[in-house]
């Protein structure tokens, strides 16, 4: 099983959506465009958003063993997917990128 350097790529933010039908929450997401995660195989990484987590496992879990080549040819890395959350008013998409380093065992 390998590693996979989780990079966000992009925070997008959509007030009128967030205005239109969001309750005013205190704490949104913090996360930062830039920041890498590494995932021990299907393990979330610390500082990962759980709900982004939810969306993104399957494609880590896929990479960390050996799957290549998502949907036919959707990306140019075949050891590579692009997943967002599913956060509707402020999502954020993550590159997912299977390592050569291998995971450690729990």
């Amino acid at each position: 099983m390998k590693k996979v350097r989780i990079t966000v790529v992009r925070k997008a933010c959509y007030p009128d959506l967030m205005a239109k039908y969001e309750n005013p929450i205190e704490h949104a997401c913090d996360i930062e465009e830039g920041a890498v995660f590494i995932a021990n195989g299907w393990q979330r990484p610390e500082g990962m958003c759980e709900s982004a987590w939810e969306s993104m496992s399957p494609f880590v879990m896929g990479l960390a063993h050996g799957a290549e080549d998502f949907y036919d040819g959707w990306m140019k890395n075949p050891r590579s997917a692009m997943i967002s959350c599913n956060d509707g008013f402020r999502p954020v998409s993550f590159l997912l990128e299977t390592m050569d380093e291998e995971a450690e065992s729990c």
